[in-house]
């Protein structure tokens, strides 16, 4: 039983198909908000596996004394996502809190982006409540279908899910130091019944391999540099 983050979804599924696969073992996934997953593991006391969209939440689960092992898995870059040909010319983080922009970000209460973007937001001395916030979504994913739908002007999504839309959107990159980067990691709870299936499995997304997979899927799989983070020219 693995609780993944609904933003490692994509490469996550093709990891686990290929597990399965190589091991003959099923593994159930549950795809949701890291915050709503996490509350999952506490309330429910079972699965193998938990790898949300932030750290925070694996620390979390740890203090709360669930957590066997943890391992970093990849990285997730914060990046400003506008409709295609940016209309409303969003450069900055300050445009979010511009009356003309309508704006979507994670709720903190159950995505892991949520969280980040207000921290963002409060690193940059932006009180969130000057944001020009018209819809919250409780996972990653959502904020890019409404770029794609054109039903908002900018979102705060994942680097690698923006990657996703390709022409559809465009990236506005947020400066290396107003950004705020997310470490993901996978972590083996105290709770799993095969907990040397669960090692095996954290060993291979964490392989060469895995990392290939992750990568192919425009996921950050070592620490970004801060000049590779610079902003658009």
């Amino acid at each position: 039983m693995l609780y993944c983050g609904a933003g490692i979804k994509p490469p996550v599924e093709e990891l686990v198909e290929q597990f399965q696969r190589e091991h003959g073992a099923a593994v159930v996934c549950d795809y949701r908000g890291s915050e709503v997953l996490l509350s999952s593991v506490t309330l429910t006391g079972k699965g193998d596996l938990y790898m949300p969209g932030d750290a925070y939440y694996v620390d979390l689960a740890e203090k709360e004394g669930l957590v066997a092992s943890k391992q970093t898995v990849c990285y997730f870059v914060p990046v400003i996502l506008v409709r295609a040909g940016n209309p409303k010319s969003i450069r900055t983080l300050k445009d979010l809190t511009r009356a003309d922009v309508k704006v979507g970000l994670g709720d903190p209460q159950f995505c892991a982006v949520g969280r980040i973007s207000a921290e963002i937001f409060q690193k940059n001395g932006i009180p969130e409540e000057d944001v020009s916030v018209t819809f919250r979504s409780p996972t990653v994913n959502e904020l890019g279908n409404h770029i794609e739908l054109g039903s908002l002007d900018a979102v705060i999504v994942w680097d690698a899910i923006a990657a996703y839309l390709g022409e559809k959107g465009e990236i506005v990159r947020i400066p290396p130091e107003q950004n705020v980067i997310s470490t993901v990691a996978v972590a083996i709870l105290k709770s799993s019944q095969h907990p040397e299936l669960s090692a095996e499995f954290v060993e291979f997304i964490t392989s060469e391999q895995g990392q290939q997979v992750f990568k192919r899927h425009h996921y950050t799989t070592t620490l970004p540099n801060p000049q590779s983070l610079l902003p658009n020219p």
